[in-house]
């Protein structure tokens, strides 16, 4: 199978391949079939959160694209088609990554006139297409889906949907009151509602199956109830049930069960993940985008896995955090290394390359949490780096290049091993503290947590004994890359004048800053000039993780505690600001490879083969070979609300 499939803009899509399905059960290859449909059922959930205009303006450009009449090989209808595709790769308007409104190389007047040459007898907001003309053209309408500028009023200054009318403070207050009221082990309020103002009252529109997004979700339970009769053990149909009754009443207490039955169920080879449950997509970290991923196995790179989490407590007693932040007990840690055989919602097109849940602490402080680190994701990514230039023109020595492509692959699934499996499930908090204390610092914190706990832990000796590597030149290597993209290469997903936005690269940037500037006087890390070039070296990697080791204890006390004062100062500082000068040398440099710094992936088609009789009799993949036929697939099967 052929990893690449196209590149536009600032993007290329990928093909991930399902290693090892043949060999499932016909049962096991049902489930994930039926399990797959649900996936597929909740995207334009995530397209509404994303945005309220993100509906209306898909199926305008969706219809204009299908029935332009004019010359489509023009260089306006060529412009029009990446736009498009830059829309499908977001779930919507904004960038997926910088949060910034997508702006085409079109003017209004030229859209317009692409609109004169369509068929628009089957458009549906025929009303509203003046204002989605200037929603799309005009800069400063909807302008950011997501503003982490902790100067203004972060719901007013961001234009996801996931609250009408209401100011920060409001909303704050709102949740604040409810979590209060509620106590210990309260649910977790507004991860599936959206918060309007109505007649000057707060009100919650909750999403489930008889209100707010009820066509999508009817449809999720209908393909979910399919898949119940084909799960592994009792314990999946128990995870299943719960999951349909929270779909249909909307109860978050429901979903606390949900959750505590997913996470106990260790025994299946194939697990999925569809609900709201990551909170990136609002600014305060409450609302919970809808997302799914159905998965199963990789045997062989669970038992990697398998001996961390084994492990699990005593890298909480050697964590170099204060013994108050500590668990005393680890529970229920459990970790797996799986094939993805279906994404959906936020984890489709652009995925992640591994997943810790539940997001509840007192469900992970009681019950742990399940880890996974997605191997054909991460095999696809290093298959299609190899030998597109990007680590010869930016890494700063030949000793750390030959260190990377001998170590490198496995010094980066290690890292989300740790990172995933035991950084998001170590340290407590303290009692009445909750995440939403540090409110749009959270995010940042809680990666920049996991990521430091796995770089103290993977240039440990312990890894050795534990026999997860060949030798210590693989902590090195992930010290080299960790460095080098924080610093340097994921500069080229940032535009000239921008700061940091996003959390992940906000955290990485902090670390590796804070790193520097912290080695400084012993010169652990140091810049160099090299032709014109400049580079990042580590000169003491022991020197290096002892620094790592300090950050993770501050960072694991600020959670711990709930001071949102040190998270700003923490993140404002070291974070978010970008060396301007530098970025224009990386970019100048990046620009020249050729490379889309942005990657997302084609899911496979997943078929029922039946017999004379019609009984199924095997569940055929087919590789999807275009990524604009997948969408308009998609659009025509899965489109409900």
């Amino acid at each position: 199978m052929k990893v690449f499939v196209e590149k536009f803009a600032d993007i290329k899509i990928l093909r991930y391949e399902l290693t090892g399905f043949e060999n499932l059960s016909l049962q096991q290859k049902q489930y994930i079939y039926y399990l797959g449909q649900a996936a597929l059922c909740g995207r334009d959930m995530l397209w509404d959160q994303n945005n309220r205009y993100n509906l209306r303006i898909r199926q305008l450009l969706e219809t204009i694209y299908q029935s332009f009449s004019g010359d489509r090989q023009s260089d306006l209808f060529q412009k029009f088609q990446v736009y498009l595709k830059r829309v499908w790769f977001a779930n919507g308007i904004h960038h997926h990554y910088s949060m910034d409104k997508i702006q085409p190389e079109f003017s209004a007047q030229e859209l317009k006139a692409l609109i004169a040459q369509v068929d628009l007898a089957g458009f549906a907001y025929l009303a509203d297409l003046d204002e989605l003309v200037d929603v799309i053209t005009n800069p400063t309408q909807e302008a950011k889906r997501v503003s982490l500028d902790s100067s203004v009023d972060l719901l007013n200054a961001s234009a996801m949907n996931y609250y009408q009318g209401v100011s920060q403070s409001e909303a704050e207050a709102f949740y604040k009151a409810k979590n209060q009221a509620a106590g210990e082990n309260a649910p977790p309020f507004g991860l599936n509602t959206q918060l309007v103002k109505e007649n000057g009252e707060l009100k919650e529109r909750v999403w489930k199956a008889d209100g707010c997004y009820g066509k999508a979700i009817q449809q999720i339970i209908f393909w979910l109830k399919k898949a119940l009769p084909f799960a592994e053990n009792e314990l999946q149909q128990k995870t299943i049930k719960e999951l349909v009754t929270y779909y249909e009443t909307g109860d978050l207490k429901a979903f606390d069960d949900y959750s505590i039955s997913w996470v106990k169920e260790l025994e299946g080879q194939v697990d999925f993940v569809n609900g709201f449950i990551e909170v990136y997509g609002d600014p305060l970290g409450i609302k919970g985008s809808w997302e799914s991923i159905v998965n199963y196995k990789d045997l062989e790179g669970t038992k990697r896995a398998t001996i961390l989490s084994e492990q699990a407590q005593w890298f909480e007693q050697n964590s170099p955090v204060a013994e108050s932040f500590k668990k005393k007990e680890v529970k229920g840690v459990s970790a797996k290394v799986i094939h993805v055989a279906m994404l959906g919602g936020d984890c489709y097109p652009h995925t992640p390359i591994g997943v810790n849940l539940p997001n509840s602490e007192w469900i992970r402080e009681e019950y742990g949490s399940k880890s996974v680190t997605i191997e054909n994701i991460t095999k696809s990514y290093f298959l299609d780096s190899l030998g597109n230039g990007m680590l010869e023109e930016f890494a700063a020595t030949k000793q750390e290049i030959e260190r990377a492509q001998k170590y490198g692959y496995l010094a980066g699934n290690l890292h989300t091993d740790l990172h995933e499996c035991l950084g998001h499930g170590s340290g407590k908090m303290i009692p009445g503290v909750k995440p939403e204390d540090l409110k749009n610092y959270y995010s940042t914190i809680e990666e920049t947590r996991a990521d430091l706990f796995a770089l103290y832990y993977v240039m440990d000796e312990k890894l050795l004994q534990l026999g997860l590597i060949p030798s210590m030149e693989s902590g090195m290597a992930e010290y080299d890359s960790y460095l080098r993209n924080g610093l340097i290469t994921q500069l080229t997903r940032i535009e000239p004048g921008k700061d940091l936005e996003e959390s992940h690269m906000r955290n990485r940037q902090l670390i590796a800053q804070w790193a520097y500037e912290h080695g400084q006087a012993e010169s652990v890390v140091e810049w160099v000039t090299r032709d014109g070039k400049t580079y990042l070296q580590i000169n003491d990697y022991q020197k290096l993780r002892k620094l790592f080791g300090d950050l993770l204890a501050e960072v694991q006390r600020i959670k711990s505690e709930g001071d949102l004062k040190a998270a700003a100062e923490l993140v404002e500082t070291y974070g978010v600001k970008v060396d301007q000068d530098l970025h224009h040398e990386v970019l100048e440099r990046f620009k020249r490879l050729n490379i889309a710094p942005y990657a997302g992936f084609l899911n496979p088609e997943l078929n029922l083969k039946t017999d004379a009789a019609g009984e199924v009799v095997d569940v055929e993949v087919t590789y999807a070979k275009d990524f604009t036929g997948q969408m308009l697939s998609y659009a025509k099967k899965f489109s409900f609300l």
